[in-house]
């Protein structure tokens, strides 16, 4: 069982949070970007009100513990491990709510190679509860603008969790996918779920566009992010997004395991 105070030391063993491999750099560009309302940033959320570079590091800063000086240009970022473990907790109380209401979920990740498996116990978990996991509009095509261009993909899930595939004669069920941050494929989800005369979820659950695409539209959605993602901390702090968890989201993909026992406990839904 993992406490608080052994996440912690996890936390920053594992550079999930602490000093992180994510760049100032890589960070201020996405604010700059942000700011200029580029859509590859944006990741499906329209902001209420402008935000200046400046209010985005005051507030990626409040959020997730990166430094607060403009001035600070180079380096690697730090996430405040506490700020971590806070949200984690904010998290699990998101899980049990939605566990005790045997509500509809739906997980999804533009981060299959690290955070697949990382959601994949929370679906089993949130099944075992009684939750029915929605797998809506499995196999359709989704036409996502990337750096190359245009590109086909095809949704697919894997236990329960939704990502994207290249666009192929690729086995369904196969555990790799894409990554991106489009909100597309969660809009593409849901939509096929609503005319299908539901179930909805009551909760998304994931991170990049699934999140803000989803809370965008006006779904309760909790997910994680890093520090170049300021756009689900935007949200959270518009009231679009419940719940962001800031880590690293691109280190190996079993340092998440600890973090899914930690929420899982805390949400009394460990199996």
């Amino acid at each position: 069982m993992w406490g608080a105070g052994a996440l912690r030391a996890h936390l920053l063993a594992a550079r999930l949070a602490g000093v992180v491999a994510t760049s100032r750099e890589e960070s201020l560009r996405s604010y700059r970007l942000f700011a200029a309302r580029d859509p590859r940033v944006l990741l499906g959320i329209d902001p209420e009100r402008a935000w200046g570079v400046r209010e985005l590091i005051g507030l990626m800063a409040a959020r997730c513990g990166v430094s607060a000086d403009p001035g600070h240009v180079s380096g690697h970022d730090v996430i405040d491990p506490g700020l971590t473990l806070a949200a984690l907790d904010a998290f699990a109380e998101r899980l049990a709510d939605v566990a005790g209401r045997r509500a509809p979920v739906l997980l999804g990740t533009g981060h299959p190679h690290r955070l697949l498996g990382f959601y994949a116990e929370l679906a089993d978990a949130l099944s075992a509860a009684g939750c029915a996991v929605l797998t809506p509009a499995q196999g359709l095509c989704v036409d996502i603008t990337t750096r190359f261009g245009l590109r086909t993909y095809n949704l697919d899930y894997v236990r329960g969790v939704a990502l994207v595939r290249e666009h192929g004669p690729v086995s369904s069920g196969r555990a790799t996918g894409a990554h991106t941050h489009s909100p597309l494929p969660v809009r593409v989800a849901l939509a096929a779920a609503a005319e299908a005369g539901g179930p909805v979820p009551e909760l998304v659950i994931g991170d990049h566009g699934w999140v803000c695409g989803a809370g965008q539209l006006g779904f309760e959605a909790i997910g994680l992010a890093d520090t170049d993602d300021p756009a689900l901390f935007v949200g959270e702090a518009e009231g679009v997004v419940s719940v962001v968890v800031p880590l690293d989201d691109a280190v190996r993909s079993d340092y998440y395991r600890p973090l899914t026992r930690y929420v899982l406990n805390r949400a009394c839904l460990s199996q």
